[in-house]
């Protein structure tokens, strides 16, 4: 039977469903349960151009499946659209209860004028999303989806089909940057005066406009895309200043005028994976005592402003990541998420000895 999650203790048993379908899955790392209340909270300002709508499938008192359907107006306003979302889909290997809840995310839809679904995502493309479609081997990194390889069978079987793939690369430190590309990348800082710096803690709203503006113009013609408001990619960013040394934070200038930038963050499931999905006074001082110990890190954004690409920024951006992570006595990271068909981006990252490791793939079905 299908519920819908409209009270708070249906939410609660809505957010805490993956704890029990994942209690024996070793690669799934646990979120923190209050960041995933965040993320059905009215206040959230993704709300104030989107509706989300839970669901839940029960039987005998137990909770078998869950669903979220998610009107983007946003999206649609941008994109000239009529797409409709599904996310959070966690569910046990059954295509009853798979197909009951993709019709419930499909008639809510539907009510509200949608001509299809596309998911998962969750709730946006920029928060996570996608399905792991290759690349069963190990946990993910931080901000990156996990599930079950039976997810495609479920997906696939109610028929939707391929929207798009999203590419995770990774490169160890072992594989250092070839050093004709090191020199080159110097010769393009001196030929086009471009600088790099950190992000600024002292002025760090200044900065995060910075990073605001050029992350909403820089990715402003890729599929899917929809640029974040300046209050929801400050509420999204806010906590940067604190869990994110400045230094992983690299602001490119051309003559004193930003124009770039890369972003890597430690690997924070290494310490999700013992938090349990809690903060508590019993396991603090083990989690904190375990920061130090992060040696994987993700480099989740890396954007040129269209008028700079043809300099070679990216270049110097991914080879200061590089030593950044080397000097932090780090052993690699994933470089993620980049689109199946953006062969400049990708070819670049191979070339720097990187290696496409995962795929992650984003469903489409008519209504």
């Amino acid at each position: 039977m299908i519920v819908e999650a409209s009270s708070d203790s249906l939410k609660k048993e809505f957010i805490d469903f993956p704890f029990f379908l994942y209690k024996n899955d070793k690669f799934w790392v646990a979120p923190l349960r209050f960041e995933e209340k965040k993320l059905f909270d009215p206040k959230n300002p993704f709300y104030k151009n989107a509706k989300i709508k839970l669901f839940l499938y029960k039987k005998d008192g137990q909770i078998l499946g869950r669903i979220a359907a998610i009107v983007n107006k946003w999206h649609n306003d941008y994109h000239r659209d009529k797409v409709g979302f599904f996310g959070f889909f966690e569910c046990i290997n059954d295509y009853e209860v798979a197909n009951s809840l993709f019709d419930s995310a499909s008639e809510y839809l539907i009510q509200n004028g949608l001509k299809s679904i596309r998911g998962p995502t969750n709730p946006s493309l920029n928060h996570t999303c996608g399905c792991l479609y290759k690349g069963y081997f190990q946990e993910p990194v931080y901000m990156m989806p996990y599930n079950p390889k039976y997810y495609i069978d479920l997906i696939e079987n109610y028929g939707f089909k391929k929207a798009k793939d999203l590419f995770a690369f990774y490169l160890s430190v072992a594989n250092k940057p070839n050093s004709k590309y090191i020199e080159l990348s110097k010769k393009i800082a001196k030929k086009y005066n471009v600088t790099l710096r950190n992000l600024s803690k002292k002025y760090f709203e200044r900065d995060l406009e910075i990073l605001w503006d050029i992350y909403c113009k820089a990715w402003a013609d890729n599929w899917g895309f929809v640029p974040p408001t300046k209050e929801e990619f400050f509420y999204l960013s806010k906590d940067m200043k604190n869990l994110v040394a400045p230094e992983l934070i690299i602001i490119a200038e051309k003559d004193g005028i930003p124009c770039a930038y890369s972003a890597t963050i430690p690997d924070f499931n290494y310490i999700l994976k013992k938090a349990k999905g809690s903060i508590t006074p019993l396991n603090l001082v083990s989690i904190i005592s375990t920061i130090p110990k992060i040696d994987n890190y993700r480099l989740i954004t890396l954007g040129i402003l269209p008028e700079y690409r043809k300099l070679g920024i990216d270049l110097l951006l991914y080879i200061k990541s590089f030593e950044v992570v080397e000097k932090r006595n780090g052993k690699g990271g994933e470089l993620s998420w980049t689109l199946e068909d953006n062969d400049k981006i990708n070819k670049a990252i191979i070339s720097m000895n990187s290696e496409h490791y995962k795929t992650y793939r984003i469903y489409e079905k008519n209504l």
